[in-house]
C-alpha cells in the first residue's frame, strides 16, 4: 500500500449514540453529572459549549452534546465558530496519541475521544461548515487513529468513528474534498482498515473509496500507475474472498460499485479483464443479491465491460448484454 503514495443507504453517523425525544430540542435534559460538577435541570446547547473548553465540565458536556447532536439545530456553526471549542476537541483527540503505540487505549478513553470524533462529523456534515473544516486540515488529526492495527474494540471503535467524519466529509459530492484527501494520503489508511477491520468499518472504509472513484480526479489518481490501480484491485479482491464465508450484502455492494468505476478507465478495465475475482463471474453471490436488483445490474455491467474491454473494446457506456443475465441465476 505504500505504492499509493502520491507522485504528484450511505453511512452517516458512527458515533453508537441514539438522539433523545424531540420534545428535549432547545433544552434537553442534562443527564447525570459528573462527580466535578453539580446536577443540572437543563443544559442548552450554547451552556453545554461553552463547557467544553472547562475540562472540569468537558466529559459530561462531550456525552450530552454528541447524544444530541442530532436535535440541536445549528450545532456546527456554534461548535465551528465558538471560542477555543475546536481546540477543546483537538485536545481531546491529541491527548490519547500516547495509548495508540503500544495500543493501550482504555474503553473509557475510546468513548471520550469518539464522543468528540462525533461533534467534529456534526462539523463536516454541515455545509456552511465542512470546507472550512478542511482548509483548517482538521482531518489529518484523526489519520493516526486509522493507522493503527490493535483490533480490540476501543480501537474499532475509535477507527470507525473516524471514518464517519470522513464519510461525512464524501457524503457530499466536491472535488475540492477529493482533491484535500488524495493529497493527503487517505486511501493507504483506507485499505489498512478494508484488509483488517469489522464488517462495518471495512464497509464504510470502502464507501469512502467509492465515493473518491466516483470523482474524477479520483478515478484519474488510482489509474495513474499500475502500482496504485493493483494496491486497490488486490484489496478488493481479497475482500470478495472472504466474503464468500462471511456474506455482507452492504460491503458487497460497495465493493461491486469500485469495480464498475474502475471498469470506466480503459487500461484499468484491460487489468481487471484478467484479475476481476471468479467469485464475482460464477455466480457464488446470486443469492446474496437476489432482492438487491440495482447491485445486480451494477455486476452486470461491471460484467459486459470487463468482457468488452479484454477484447480491445471500450470500457464504458455500452449497455450489458441480455446474454449476461444467466450468469447472474436471473
Amino acid at each position: 500500500m505504500a505504492n499509493l503514495q502520491s507522485s504528484a443507504s450511505e453511512p452517516s453517523s458512527f458515533a453508537g449514540a441514539s438522539p433523545p425525544s424531540p420534545s428535549s430540542i432547545g433544552g434537553g435534559a442534562g443527564g447525570a453529572a459528573s462527580a466535578a460538577q453539580e446536577p443540572r435541570k437543563m443544559a442548552s446547547a450554547e451552556q453545554l459549549v461553552l463547557d467544553l473548553c472547562d475540562r472540569e465540565l468537558r466529559e459530561n458536556a462531550l456525552l450530552e452534546l454528541s447524544k444530541k447532536r442530532e436535535i440541536f439545530q445549528d450545532l456546527a456553526p456554534l461548535l465551528w465558530h465558538s471560542f477555543g471549542t475546536i481546540a477543546a476537541l483537538l485536545q481531546e483527540i491529541v491527548s490519547i496519541y500516547p495509548a495508540l503505540s503500544p495500543p493501550v487505549l482504555s474503553a473509557g478513553a475510546s468513548n471520550r475521544v469518539c464522543n468528540a470524533l462525533a461533534l467534529l462529523q456534526c462539523v463536516a456534515s454541515h455545509p456552511d461548515t465542512r470546507i472550512p473544516f478542511l482548509h483548517a486540515h482538521v482531518p489529518l488529526f484523526l489519520y493516526p487513529f486509522l493507522n493503527t492495527f490493535s483490533k480490540t474494540r476501543p480501537f474499532e471503535y475509535l477507527r470507525l468513528t473516524s471514518l464517519g467524519v470522513i464519510g461525512a466529509l464524501v457524503k457530499v459530492d466536491d472535488t475540492e474534498v477529493i482533491g484535500f484527501l488524495l493529497q493527503t494520503e487517505i486511501i493507504p489508511l483506507c485499505l489498512r482498515t478494508m484488509e483488517m477491520g469489522s464488517e462495518l468499518s471495512k464497509t464504510v472504509a470502502t464507501f469512502i473509496v467509492q465515493k473518491i472513484l466516483l470523482d474524477d480526479i479520483g478515478l484519474r489518481y488510482v489509474c495513474a500507475t499500475p502500482e496504485r490501480f493493483y494496491a486497490v484491485g488486490s484489496v478488493l479482491g481479497n475482500m470478495v474472498i472472504s466474503l464468500a464465508d462471511q456474506p455482507s450484502t452492504r460491503l458487497l455492494k460497495h465493493i461491486i460499485r469500485c469495480y464498475l468505476r474502475l471498469s470506466d478507465n480503459p487500461r484499468a478495465c484491460v487489468a481487471l479483464h484478467n484479475c476481476l475475482p471468479d467469485m464475482l463471474k460464477d455466480g457464488t453471490f446470486n443469492i446474496s443479491l437476489r432482492d438487491d436488483p440495482a447491485t445486480r445490474r451494477w455486476l452486470q455491467q461491471l460484467l459486459h465491460n470487463v468482457t468488452v474491454g479484454g477484447m480491445g473494446g471500450p470500457g464504458m457506456g455500452v449497455p450489458p448484454q441480455p446474454g449476461l443475465d444467466h450468469m447472474m441465476g436471473i
